[in-house]
């Protein structure tokens, strides 16, 4: 299986080549990572670090910071591989896990989320753990599904379930629109345990609770409407 990782970067210059080389070091021969890293107009050294391991990765630039949302739409107009995930590149989430959501997609799943609530991990801070389980519980009750972590980073998607599904969103909320359209769809979104290192603001934590209630107006927006007409990113 090739899988496309889409590495969205800001500001990460501290991280971006530990997150790389633990990609690569979960490849093997039935295995292959074609990494996106996608610098979102970071004001710090994040553009040279990722410049450094090329062409380890294939390095995408946004001119000014347009948001997470955005940069995904970037790599995936450029992703060749069978299925797609998102990374992130501050090292919350461990590539190690990686290997056994590629197994669920090859095992012929379509969508694979990794579960944070699964996994049993450590909290973040108080309003963010509280905030992503009241969305996850507003969506599950917008969409009839039973999921139990709408808002984590570990979404994979093989790529025909992905495919013609006209994403726009720019920020954070990317997580309840692509998740929306999968169930729109029909698709069966799996779950599995993973591994999650929370870090703190000092640390870089950028998601702010504005978020939340744009990713709520988002799920209900797509809700009420059915879905919506568009270009597809990925073809």
């Amino acid at each position: 299986m090739k899988l496309s990782v889409i590495v969205p970067a800001w500001n990460e210059a501290g991280t971006i080549a530990e997150v790389v080389r633990r990609l690569r070091a979960v490849e093997r021969p039935d295995l292959a990572f074609e990494i996106l890293v996608v610098d979102d107009g970071s004001t710090d050294a994040t553009a040279a670090a990722a410049a450094s391991i090329v062409p380890a990765v294939t390095l995408l630039r946004h001119a000014e910071n347009r948001g997470k949302g955005a940069a995904i739409r970037t790599a995936l107009a450029r992703a060749t591989g069978d299925a797609v995930i998102v990374q992130d590149a501050d090292l919350e989430y461990d590539p190690a896990d990686l290997a056994r959501i590629a197994a669920r997609l090859s095992e012929g799943s379509s969508v694979v989320y990794g579960s944070r609530i699964l996994g049993g991990n450590p909290r973040s801070y108080r309003r963010y753990y509280w905030g992503g389980r009241l969305l996850t519980a507003a969506f599950n009750l917008l969409y009839g599904t039973r999921l139990t972590d709408v808002t984590t980073c570990y979404k994979a998607f093989a790529r025909e379930a992905l495919a013609g599904a006209p994403l726009e969103s720019r920020r954070f909320e990317f997580c309840a629109e692509v998740t929306a359209l999968m169930a729109l769809r029909g698709e069966r979104i799996v779950e599995i345990p993973i591994a999650y290192h929370p870090r703190s603001m000092e640390e870089g934590k950028k998601i702010r609770w504005h978020d939340g209630l744009t990713a709520l107006w988002m799920m209900l927006r797509l809700r009420l409407g059915g879905g919506r007409p568009g270009r597809a990113v990925l073809a």
